[in-house]
């Protein structure tokens, strides 16, 4: 069996490693650079911000990737000699108001969860005695995601698998009610078995001749880099939906925005300006700090954050694993798992049911006749 996967972020990349690890000739094909879009861009924490706001479909997913990731970072240093650099540094939430429902949900899923106040907080780091109270993950790591990529991509050639950039699908041949080949820009055709559909903010424009309109939109994420080796920042720390995060090179990621703004990636002074305000607060060494990058991603939004992970409900050898929107790189093991196991006929490992592509034009037909 051939399977072409469309997008080389961590969600198409790992896709295609769960498929050669089972025997499968795969082909990743991406429209720009693999490796360089939303799973580039982001943080690399390895948890949802707040988890237990999310539903419980994006924390059964979490909880199984966070088990899964230490694994995979030891396999893909292994093939690659590229250490992604997985650091369980902790996560700190500052002036969160809902911590009765992070201590329900702990209990829930089995994951630490710790209070603090006072002394116990202001001895986290400088700079927290400005806050109240905050609630303590110690278990949640960081990864380096830019690293990630790159270990994954060398892991892929080495496995024999072709990561194309530059190749952009811009529509399917269908015969009945399976896809054929995917034509690129310029006219080639690329034929396969099965297809994987994992294209990020991009997947609602190569499904849209299909079972009507994929609800996965693109929002912007903009976010600073510190070089601050001085700086003492043991730990995440997260504050009003911004956050912080330490590298073992001494670097500081601040972000992130939340923009509808289309495909535009264009960054902007004033984010600049409040994510410094940001990170000056939370790490008060940073303000007379100028920050030496700033850019911004795209991430692929979905209705409640949960993923599609299937089958699409109108092709039956094309296959859908897109819309994590600010958690692909969170999830992305469970998710890859679960899609494999479903493509190759194994027991899913979480119920499938939450992730199913629903077929929108046959639920309006249904509507109408009602």
């Amino acid at each position: 069996m051939k399977v072409v996967v469309i997008g080389g972020g961590i969600i198409g990349m790992l896709t295609a490693l769960e498929l050669v690890k089972a025997g499968i000739a795969v082909r990743v094909l991406d429209k720009s650079h693999p490796g360089t879009e939303a799973s580039w861009a982001g943080g690399g924490i390895v948890s949802p911000l707040y988890p237990w706001r999310y539903p419980p479909a994006v924390s059964a997913l979490a909880v199984m990737a966070q088990e899964l990731y230490p694994a995979l970072a030891a396999e893909l240093t292994g093939y690659s000699g590229i250490d992604p650099e997985l650091t369980v540094c902790g996560m700190l939430m500052l002036g969160a108001d809902d911590a009765r429902d992070a201590m329900v949900w702990s209990r829930k899923y089995g994951r630490r969860i710790h209070l603090l106040q006072g002394h116990a907080l202001a001895a986290m780091g400088d700079g927290l005695a400005q806050f109240n109270d905050g609630i303590w993950l110690p278990d949640v790591a960081n990864i380096r995601n830019p690293r990630l990529l790159q270990s994954l991509r060398r892991t892929l050639e080495i496995r024999g698998v072709a990561v194309d950039g530059g190749r952009e699908v811009v529509s399917w041949e269908r015969v009945g009610n399976r896809m054929r080949a995917v034509r690129l820009a310029g006219g080639e055709t690329i034929e396969a078995d099965q297809f994987v559909l994992a294209a990020g903010a991009w997947s609602a424009g190569l499904s849209s001749t299909l079972a009507g309109p994929m609800p996965v939109r693109p929002v912007k994420g903009q976010m600073l880099l510190f070089h601050a080796p001085d700086a003492g920042l043991r730990h995440i720390l997260l504050h009003q939906g911004h956050y912080v995060i330490p590298r073992r090179d001494g670097h500081i990621l601040c972000g992130s925005t939340l923009e509808e703004t289309g495909f535009d990636k264009s960054i902007t002074a004033e984010a600049a300006v409040d994510l410094h305000a940001v990170a000056a607060k939370l790490v008060p060494s940073l303000g007379a700090m100028p920050p030496v990058a700033h850019w911004a991603g795209l991430r692929p939004g979905s209705p409640n954050g949960i993923p599609f992970i299937g089958r699409h409900p109108e092709a039956h050898n094309l296959w859908v694993n897109t819309g994590h929107y600010r958690n692909g790189l969170v999830l992305a093991p469970a998710s890859v798992q679960l899609l494999g196991d479903l493509m190759l006929g194994r027991k899913p490992v979480l119920d499938a049911s939450p992730y199913a592509m629903l077929d929108m034009r046959a639920e309006d037909q249904a509507s109408s006749s009602s």
